[in-house]
């Protein structure tokens, strides 16, 4: 009886001509025949007594290797995406060719349209948070149109125009893969930029003032950065809700947006002690709720604006890590510290769709405005990470997919 090497040699002629030449003769593939020449070898089934292959026989295996070889070639497309390489500043945002697959159970395929940009993906970008492997592509809120559906799945079609916010990221490309159940349907009424911009930043705002703190006719907030794309919103919103609306700015063309997202008192903090202001405002009572999405600059001045049994709110830190917190300080005012993620908030479909309806529906019933002041090709993103840094920047900043006419 001849040995494997030798049974591979003499036979690997016998296999289809397409499966050794041209495109499939690729190491993969090379691989995996050997290892079906292998399982044959080993096989009496394809043998006589006389140990002679039976050619009829060996020669029907290779027709379902050939089709399962096809459809990795096919299944499987290069497209452009942002990705980290290493920590740090926006230099380490790079633009490169990256694969994508086709979707599996439970997920879609979305060519995005629009893509926002937000805090959240400086601290991946520079390890605050930290990301699952190296390299990676940052990234979690973005619009797009479904281009492909998972087999099986109900509900989702292609042509579709959906957003998503939060896990997994990779929204900086121009195609990603998502689970189905983490999208929302855009209505046909907003536009995709807006809508790219405003779905994090959206559901941010509803989850601060609609859950985390219930904001209500009456109180008094405190909102810090409210120029930004949350805090623009915030103040929005919580001027919707009947409350009196405190925020603080570092230019005087933001302090004019923030009074007209419903500001009663803007604090240029660059140029006034805005807990001093506060507390001139409030006549010494101090506010219910500070939004503090600065951080390390901002967080003990917050504390000290909060009336007794305040709420300190803090969601984000522009400025850097807030410094550690003796429990006992809070006891004096009895006071509440929360660090809430959207991702908590919409962990559940239901609530997913709950908190995306209402942020869809407070646009359409002129509750909130987007500005989206900034629009960047997506190969620049790390010119608009360094301009959102630098604080250049006011409302939300959209990233285009190159290419990508809306």
């Amino acid at each position: 009886m001849v040995s494997s090497t030798t049974f591979y040699k003499l036979h690997q002629n016998l296999l289809p001509k397409p499966l050794l030449s041209g495109t499939h003769c690729h190491q993969r593939s090379s691989l995996f025949l050997q290892q079906q020449l292998l399982l044959l070898y080993n096989s009496n089934n394809y043998f006589n007594k006389n140990h002679k292959i039976i050619p009829s026989l060996y020669t029907l295996t290779p027709v379902p290797v050939l089709r399962a070889l096809s459809t990795v070639a096919s299944s499987s497309t290069m497209v452009k995406a942002i990705r980290v390489h290493q920590l740090g500043g926006p230099e380490v945002l790079k633009w490169e060719d990256v694969e994508i697959g086709e979707p599996k159970d439970g997920e879609i395929k979305v060519k995005n349209k629009a893509i926002g940009l937000n805090f959240i993906d400086v601290y991946f970008r520079k390890g605050v948070y930290k990301a699952a492997t190296l390299p990676f592509t940052p990234g979690m809120e973005a619009v797009g149109v479904v281009t492909a559906v998972g087999p099986g799945l109900t509900g989702r079609n292609v042509g579709d125009i959906v957003a998503y916010a939060g896990n997994p990221m990779g929204a900086y490309a121009e195609e990603q893969i998502l689970p189905a159940d983490k999208v929302v349907p855009v209505p046909s009424s907003i536009d995709p930029v807006v809508a790219a911009s405003v779905i994090l930043k959206g559901m941010t705002a509803q989850f601060l003032v609609r859950r985390c703190f219930k904001v209500e006719t009456g109180h008094t907030v405190l909102v810090h950065a409210a120029a930004g794309g949350v805090g623009s919103l915030l103040c929005q919103w919580a001027n919707a809700l009947g409350a009196t609306v405190i925020g603080t700015v570092s230019t005087k063309e933001k302090a004019a947006q923030a009074k007209d997202d419903g500001c009663h008192h803007v604090i240029m903090y660059k140029e006034e002690d805005f807990v001093a202001r506060v507390n001139e405002i409030t006549s010494g009572k101090g506010v219910e709720v500070v939004y503090d999405s600065v951080g390390k600059d901002t967080f003990q001045g917050s504390l000290a604006c909060l009336k007794a049994c305040g709420h300190m709110v803090n969601f984000g830190q522009s400025s850097g890590v807030p410094d550690p917190v003796p429990l006992p300080s809070l006891g004096a005012k009895s006071l509440f510290l929360t660090r809430p993620s959207l991702m908590q908030y919409t962990a559940t479909r239901d609530e997913l769709l709950a908190t995306a309806g209402e942020v869809f529906s407070s646009l359409a019933l002129g509750i909130l405005r987007v500005r989206v002041n900034h629009t960047y090709p997506l190969s620049q993103a790390a010119q608009a990470h360094a301009d959102l840094e630098n604080r250049k920047t006011s409302g939300s900043v959209v990233l285009i997919p190159d290419g990508v006419e809306l």
